[in-house]
């Protein structure tokens, strides 16, 4: 009797492992065919409207953030001049150069970025145009001196999205915020009054700033005035002469090289407020300049180059009506900036 119930329970139990691992393997399978179904989903219809499915097309995206946004806005085929950087240049108007240069510029700056976001941007834009393009204004502020090749990026950012890779694509799209998106996109797509975010990418920070008191609250004013770098022991030459590296202007070489002879590429050194100018004769000012050096030689090859350098000591960088903080300026700046531009292509034609 204890015989034919130990066989018993032998008999009840491995039935019982077996339909774990019959559940365990439909479980596993299940997950992974719902997930490659999420992705397939994902990737025809397209959230970010990259151009990547012939499905649910509708241009442009619903407004939402400049990291992904861009994705749609670069590949319009009616733009044949683009601004790229952070919001240190975001407040250069589209419109404006427009007005006086008669080039279709798109604004693809990206806040918090540096760098690599930069000419990830720079090659989406290049890859989707159809015609010839006019101009590049691009941003070459502190991230740009950066002696890391890797030239790492300070805040998140969507690189998947503009990856050449198909599967890098697909890989993205692994991630909670699309199951947000799908809806939204189908939404767009069929709503007959769905709002489009704005086609050439301009987006005016300064009401911001202003609804939060940077241009009156006496505490925000006086940040101002505080000396951003530390007082330091003057050199009469670079300490370092010879030793810096800049692989960011090695890279902004290549790109440089590879533009058409008749498209201008404009460098902006954006303005800075007189404390965040790095003072003469010491080891951040001797690093700024060979930092310009550097990028200056980088583009000296291509005929239709410029450098349009507001990061130095100039009367408009000493009044502070014209800044809400060390590196954001106003309107009144970006139009300077804008009319340097301008003269810099003139000269250019």
């Amino acid at each position: 009797m204890n015989s034919s119930i130990s066989s018993s329970e032998a008999t009840s139990k491995a039935s019982s492992e077996t339909s774990w691992w019959r559940f365990a393997v439909m479980l596993v399978v299940t997950t992974v065919v719902a997930v490659v179904a999420i992705i397939a989903a994902a990737y025809a219809i397209d959230p970010y409207d990259t151009g990547r499915s012939p499905l649910f097309v509708r241009e442009g995206v619903r407004p939402q953030g400049p990291r992904t946004a861009n994705a749609s806005r670069g590949r319009d085929p009616s733009f044949n001049g683009a601004i790229f950087g952070n919001s240190q240049i975001q407040l250069l108007s589209p419109e404006r150069l427009k007005s006086r240069t008669g080039i279709d510029f798109l604004q693809l700056a990206v806040p918090a970025t540096g760098p690599k976001e930069h000419f990830t941007l720079i090659d989406w834009f290049l890859k989707h145009r159809r015609g010839p393009v006019k101009a590049l204004v691009v941003d070459a502020d502190e991230t740009w001196c950066t002696s890391d090749p890797a030239m790492p990026n300070a805040k998140p950012f969507p690189f998947w999205l503009y990856a050449g890779n198909p599967l890098e694509y697909a890989k993205g799209l692994m991630r909670y915020d699309i199951l947000e998106e799908l809806p939204r996109r189908l939404g767009y797509v069929f709503g007959k009054k769905a709002e489009r975010a704005r086609e050439d990418g301009y987006w005016d920070y300064e009401p911001n700033y202003l609804n939060l008191g940077y241009d009156t609250r006496p505490e925000i004013r006086a940040r101002l005035e505080k000396p951003y770098y530390a007082t330091e022991p003057k050199f009469e030459r670079d300490p370092k002469e010879g030793q810096r590296k800049f692989p960011v202007a090695d890279r902004f070489r290549q790109l440089a090289a590879s533009l058409p002879a008749e498209t201008a590429l404009i460098v902006v050194h954006p303005p800075r407020y007189k404390n965040y100018l790095p003072p003469a004769g010491t080891e951040e000012g001797y690093l700024d300049q060979a930092c310009k050096t550097a990028v200056k030689a980088a583009v000296k090859d291509h005929a239709k180059s410029a450098i349009v350098d507001w990061r130095i000591d100039r009367p408009e960088n000493h009044n502070p009506d014209y800044f809400f903080d060390l590196s954001h300026y106003r309107q009144p700046l970006a139009m300077a900036v804008e009319a340097d531009i301008v003269k810099a292509l003139e000269r250019l034609r």
